[in-house]
């Protein structure tokens, strides 16, 4: 019998020993999960392959989809960036928050669910887009605003802690650039939704749009590829939304789903089955208790949302009925509420003698300077001219399933009159019971609503 050298022995068993060591960390459970969370910035629900769009560039997005759970009846509860950031890390409605309009910091006497995972002995950073003030920084272990930082971020964590990443992008908010990725995406591919003129400006600005979504899109590949590297993926809860849709009129600043629908996606390649679709209604308050519930922690008293940790093991229930969206102020004034059931939206108008007016960006963007060409030579149609339209319906109704796009109002309709009805009494007691009142007195337009130029009373001198 040929007897094999011991030397030969060592060294299979040390890298035996080796591989399965790195099989072992991947696969075997690690205890407390991980977390990152990406969120778009301005990004609407169906603008990816993962939602059905047929030629946005979203490679990395829609793998992520067919790795984890797909929802496709995920709200925000505003369609303001800021006080949407702020309503996501905090768990409670923009309101209720103290940062409800743009650019108002979180107060730091709000509770957000990071600092519970901080005291718990998570590792937490963030990376990108801040805009949550400075007194929510010390929440964090770690904050960079630099915008290439993502994978640095992951890479120097401390490797005996459990981690939270808040990775927050800019794309794809306007200005627009052009050729940032390889393959810009051309007019012809641009789908343009009803309440937009179809124009080849405006095919153009929603092509550059595109563009900034296919960026962001690297982004996630890459730091997927960095947890992969890191034997970190397995136990990994990664959670992608944006935080309000698509700069231009009639979506962003509205309550429309168009402004506060969003892409959601979840992967934990450990505890959620791949490939999984939800129709369940979820909102972006709901982030927050999910999280800790997810992490063993105690969901406090604060958190106004519900968790939707059993959907991610049976995507088939039910965790609301209802999820509440409000427009606050966002360079021009407004006051607007909503909810939604899983069939009907019925909106609330406060200020009716203003008009929709969408931010100060878009109405700069040569998409808003067509669409006031065209409203000039009376080439608009009648759902193109709604952003423009004062005074407003103080209320509207919808039929999503009937009308996606919210265009044909149902308000005081006989047959729909039950279903206004109920919809408006449980807004009601959404409102008395989360404390949410019409404010004393309004706050100006800091911008022309018609030129998006900052008016000379705000300009610094």
């Amino acid at each position: 019998m040929r007897l094999i050298p011991f030397a030969t022995i060592l060294v299979t068993l040390l890298v035996f020993n080796g591989l399965s060591g790195e099989l072992l960390a991947e696969n075997q459970p690690a205890g407390k999960p991980n977390f990152i969370v990406f969120i778009a910035d301005d990004m609407a629900w169906d603008d990816c392959g993962a939602y059905g769009h047929p030629k946005i560039q979203t490679p990395n997005l829609n793998q992520l989809a067919l790795d984890g759970v797909k929802f496709n009846h995920a709200y925000l509860t505003c369609s303001s960036c800021s006080p949407s950031r702020a309503s996501i890390i905090t768990g409670r409605y923009p309101h209720s928050t103290g940062a409800h309009q743009l650019h108002l910091p979180l107060p730091e006497s709000q509770v957000t669910f990071v600092e519970k995972l901080k005291e718990a002995g998570y590792y937490t950073a963030s990376a990108g887009k801040w805009h949550l003030g400075t007194p929510t920084e010390s929440k964090f272990d770690h904050v960079t605003t630099k915008l290439d930082e993502w994978v640095a971020t992951l890479k120097q964590r401390p490797k005996d802690k459990p981690f939270f990443m808040w990775f927050a992008f800019t794309d794809p908010h306007r200005p627009y650039q052009r050729n940032i990725i390889g393959r810009p995406h051309t007019n012809e591919e641009v789908i343009v939704p009803p309440y937009l003129p179809d124009t080849p400006e405006v095919r153009d600005d929603l092509a550059l749009y595109y563009d900034e979504i296919t960026r962001l899109d690297g982004v996630v590949g890459n730091v997927r590829e960095e947890l992969k590297k890191q034997n970190a993926a397995s136990n990994t809860v990664i959670v992608f939304l944006s935080d309000n849709g698509r700069p231009f009129p009639r979506c962003k600043t509205t309550v429309y789903d168009s402004g506060i629908r969003t892409p959601w996606i979840v992967t934990w390649p450990q505890q959620v089955k791949a490939g999984t679709v939800c129709d369940s209604l979820i909102s972006s308050v709901d982030l927050a208790p999910t999280i800790l519930e997810l992490a063993g922690l105690p969901v406090g008293e604060t958190f106004q949302g519900k968790s939707f940790k059993s959907l991610l093991q049976d995507p088939r229930g039910t965790t609301r009925t209802h999820v509440f969206a409000e427009h606050n102020w966002h360079d021009f004034e407004d006051f607007g509420r909503a909810v939604r059931s899983p069939r009907f939206k019925y909106i609330r108008n406060f200020y009716t003698d203003l008009p929709g007016t969408p931010p100060a960006d878009a109405v700069r963007s040569e998409t808003f300077i067509k669409m006031l060409q065209l409203r000039g030579e009376e080439k608009l149609t009648t759902d193109q001219k709604s952003c423009f339209l004062a005074p407003r319906p103080e209320v509207e109704l919808y039929d999503l399933d009937a009308d996606p796009h919210e265009l044909h109002n149902l308000a005081g309709q006989k047959e729909f009159q039950k279903v206004q009805d109920e919809l408006r009494t449980v807004l009601d007691q959404w409102q008395e019971e989360t404390h949410d009142r019409l404010p004393r007195s309004r706050r100006p337009d800091e911008f022309d609503r018609e030129t998006g130029q900052q008016l000379p009373e705000f300009r610094k001198k």
